[in-house]
Parts: structure tokens; C-alpha cells; sequence
């Protein structure tokens, strides 16, 4: 299996986040100029919008005014609403854990597949391993490449990506999170059209970008990668950044508000929640600029 299963030792289920070391942090840190903050996330709530194999959020108030209008005590005039969400960890803006996709059996780094059950979630790269991100950001706008969002099932290969950095003057490097803007999530944010034939990373774009060691790839579409994929293949780029090289994949962002900003490199944050044997984590990302 060529990638990088092996580099960070054979224990490790962190993959290229290994890359994000102290040098990193302090360099991602002096980015920040103006102190805007910025999320990434998409609104979620029991209205989102899910392919059809999944199930949409739901929402359980366990407390709200409705008890105090039967006749609920009010202690000291004290009341309150609490509620419960039962929702996919795929489910908006989330973070792909390593033990996502495979191929053969085994999960990234040689992790053996049959690990993964449904009594106790995944043994080996889940999201509790992933951990907190600090690093660069850096956004490749493919709509202002382009003058206009990308059409449905538009590949995004290397040479364009290369283009849209020297535009940019910025290239992407070593523990790097790269984010691709489409304007998929522009185009049809709330419909079923967002979930089907979307324009996305190709597999020789997500090679273009394991070459130069980043450590994360996010887009404002649900699966980042183009679809359908081409024939021959089953989300290719899942099985090459997540699989091969352990890149995590943050799916469904919200980038039309950092485009707007000019930012090009920023402060990216991102903290997935530590979910033990879960294949993803919800996920609130921010840049600073």
C-alpha cells in the first residue's frame, strides 16, 4: 500500500495531522492580522437537508414552556428548557475520521478493518484520535478562478489546482488545510440538487495535494470529491487521501463569507468532538484573519 502508512509508526491513527507540530501552530498563528473570526459551518438543525441514505437531525425538547403551561413546578419562579439532538455524525459541516472508508481489509496504516463493528464503533482511527486543529488555511476559490460557481459533476484536476494557486500567490505546504470552494453549497444550500452530481476534487487533484504533505482537505460540497465518480471507481479520492495517506476530509463547509473576505492564508481552527469509535465528528470550523 503506497501513501503513508508506516511514517508515524505503526500505532499511529492520526495520519497527516502528525504534520501539524509546534513550528506549524506558531507559524499559522502569525497569519492572523485583523482578528476576524469566521465559522465555516453550514446551519444545522432538524430542517438540514441529507442524502436519502441518511436520516435528518432530530430534535427532543426534554423540558420547555409547554410543562410549565400543564402545571410543571416553577421553583423560586425558576424555569428552564433543555433538549436532546439525535443526529449523524455525517450529518453538515463534519470531519471524515480515518476509519471512514477502506479498501481490502484493512483500515489506514495496516489497521485491521474487522475492527470496526457496530457494538463498539471503530478499534482503530476513529474520531476521538483525530484531536484538535491548528494550522494554515489556505482557500482555493475555484469560483473566482473560474468567474462563476462549478457546473454539476465538474472534476477539479491538478493543472487547475496548480492555476489557482499562482493566482493566488500562495502554495500549499506541509500541514496545510486546504479548502476548495465550488460554490456547490452557494448554488443549492437546502435542496436535494446539493446532494447529487456535484463538482469536486478529482483523484488526480487529491494525488496533487498528498504530494505536497497538507494535512486536511475541505470543501463546500458533501463529499469534496466530484461525483458520480468516474466509472471503474468508488469515491476514489476518499480511498486516496483517507485510506493511503490518513488526510481527513471536512465535508460540507460554508465558504462564501471567507471568499468575500479576500483572504487567501488565515488561522484554521477546528476541534473534532472526541467521539470514541465514531467515523466522524459534527463540526464548528473557524479561521481568524
Amino acid at each position: 500500500m503506497t501513501g503513508n502508512w508506516g511514517r508515524w509508526g505503526e500505532r499511529d491513527e492520526r495520519g497527516t495531522l502528525n504534520l501539524v507540530d509546534e513550528t506549524v501552530v506558531r507559524a499559522a498563528v502569525g497569519t492572523v492580522r485583523q482578528g476576524r473570526v469566521l465559522s465555516l459551518a453550514q446551519p444545522l438543525g432538524p430542517d438540514t437537508s441529507v442524502p436519502p441514505h441518511r436520516r435528518p437531525p432530530q430534535r427532543f425538547m426534554g423540558r420547555d414552556a409547554g410543562d410549565y403551561a400543564a402545571g410543571a413546578r416553577s421553583p423560586d419562579g425558576f424555569r428552564f428548557a433543555e433538549d436532546t439532538v439525535l443526529l449523524g455524525t455525517h450529518t453538515g459541516t463534519h470531519v471524515d475520521a480515518l476509519a471512514h472508508t477502506w479498501t481490502g481489509d484493512h483500515l489506514y496504516n495496516g489497521h485491521p478493518a474487522s475492527s470496526v463493528r457496530s457494538t463498539r464503533g471503530a478499534g482503530h482511527c476513529g474520531a476521538e484520535r483525530l484531536g484538535p486543529v491548528v494550522t494554515r488555511g489556505l482557500l482555493l476559490d475555484l469560483v473566482d478562478h473560474r468567474g462563476a460557481p462549478l457546473e454539476a459533476s465538474s472534476p477539479v484536476g491538478a493543472e487547475e489546482l496548480a492555476e489557482v494557486c499562482d493566482r493566488a500567490g500562495a502554495q500549499p505546504g506541509p500541514g496545510d488545510a486546504v479548502l476548495l470552494r465550488t460554490g456547490w453549497w452557494e448554488r443549492h444550500q437546502g435542496t436535494e440538487a446539493y446532494h447529487d452530481h456535484e463538482p469536486g476534487l478529482s483523484d488526480e487533484g487529491a494525488r496533487w495535494l498528498a504530494e505536497r504533505d497538507v494535512a486536511l482537505v475541505g470543501a463546500d460540497n458533501y463529499a469534496v470529491e466530484v461525483q458520480p465518480s468516474p466509472a471503474g471507481s468508488t469515491f476514489p479520492v476518499h480511498l486516496r487521501l483517507l485510506h493511503r495517506h490518513g488526510t481527513p476530509l471536512v465535508e460540507n463547509l460554508d465558504l462564501a463569507e471567507l471568499a468575500a473576505s479576500g483572504a487567501v492564508t488565515f488561522l484554521f481552527v477546528a476541534a473534532p468532538l472526541p467521539l470514541r469509535g465514531s467515523t466522524a465528528s459534527p463540526l464548528n470550523p473557524v479561521t481568524v484573519l
